[in-house]
């Protein structure tokens, strides 16, 4: 393959029942800074049924150009038959780089596609940045446990691919005068792509705001010492108040005290809310890999020498049983006289 052929940064944009996911616009940001220093377009690929009127939001959040694939057997996601979408566009169009959200999609998505196209993908990127050569990017993501940043490149093959994850970076504000060109595609599938039949949508997650979509979140570790504090005290009273979510580190997930649906960090999920209030957690590099990028982060531990407190904006150092209720009394008396400001 001559890799001069190769052009364009290309999103593949994740929708789920007609909803364009955030992950999207946030790749599509990265792609415009990545595209400004390569000399490159930046494009998006939308597949599913009745897609095309959500391709003016990604023209609106950064592509030069949006290929659609709108048909009814795309309706829900199939690993085989996105896949060969994904691979026929590119023997079409040969794209450069392929950006894909590390969401439970991309994460199935991505790996089949680089293995069918003979490429490399670099999986949890955390920061993308281009090589002195000025063509090739350089895909960033922790390894060892976290305890080192690992810089990868793929200078012979194409596409580029990586997987990010979502709330790495920032959305970038839509334009609403942008204006792009979009294309029409023609779905070229047979049955013999469709290995697994669609049979029915079970929503997980319970009640509440999901941590990934809170604006705030009050976060549990270690030492929350049980599984009460999360599931009906003293950081349940206090997400509740705030109108946000419960998170919690690794270690009070592997203890069982709340579901892995909450864990923040390197093996959960990375957040970047407003506000995170960190209850008894220490700080390791792993849990902050999943939190780093929030506006403010409050902590409250009673180890003057844990580590959060060197990341945080606030810092309490005290007994968060004698320190959050006292925070969550306060912010339920600012809200009955009215005076709490909005923090959506």
């Amino acid at each position: 393959m001559d890799l001069a052929e190769c052009k364009g940064i290309y999103v593949i944009a994740e929708q789920f029942e007609g909803k364009l996911r955030d992950v999207s616009f946030e790749l599509l940001g990265q792609a415009r800074i990545l595209a400004d220093t390569i000399g490159d377009e930046v494009g998006a690929i939308l597949i599913g049924k009745d897609v095309k009127p959500l391709a003016q939001e990604l023209i609106a959040h950064g592509a030069h150009k949006v290929y659609v694939y709108d048909d009814a057997k795309l309706e829900h996601y199939t690993t085989t038959a996105y896949s060969k979408v994904i691979c026929d566009f590119f023997e079409e169009e040969k794209p450069n780089v392929f950006l894909v959200g590390a969401t439970n999609i991309g994460r199935d998505l991505g790996p089949r596609v680089a293995n069918t196209l003979k490429t490399g993908l670099t999986a949890d990127c955390t920061q993308l940045s281009v090589d002195d050569d000025g063509k090739t990017i350089v895909w960033t993501r922790p390894a060892l446990g976290g305890n080192i940043m690992a810089e990868i490149i793929c200078k012979d093959n194409r596409p580029q691919m990586g997987t990010v994850r979502p709330h790495v970076f920032k959305k970038p504000e839509a334009d609403p005068n942008a204006t792009g060109e979009v294309i029409e595609k023609e779905v070229k599938l047979s049955d013999a792509d469709f290995l697994t039949r669609f049979v029915e949508l079970i929503k997980m997650g319970g009640e509440g705001v999901k941590i990934e979509d809170a604006d705030i979140i009050v976060s549990g570790g270690r030492g929350m010492n049980g599984e009460e504090p999360f599931a009906t005290g003293i950081l349940k009273e206090c997400a509740d108040a705030l109108g946000g979510a419960v998170g919690a580190s690794r270690a009070a997930v592997d203890a069982g005290w709340i579901s892995a649906l909450h864990q923040v960090g390197q093996t959960g999920k990375t957040v970047a809310p407003k506000i995170y209030i960190a209850c008894a957690i220490s700080g390791a590099i792993q849990h902050l890999a999943g939190m780093s990028g929030s506006d403010c982060i409050i902590a409250i531990n009673k180890d003057e020498d844990a580590p959060i407190f060197k990341v945080c904006d606030y810092g309490i150092v005290g007994d968060v049983y004698k320190v959050l209720p006292m925070l969550t009394a306060a912010i339920k008396k600012r809200k009955a006289s009215h005076k709490l400001p909005d923090c959506a």
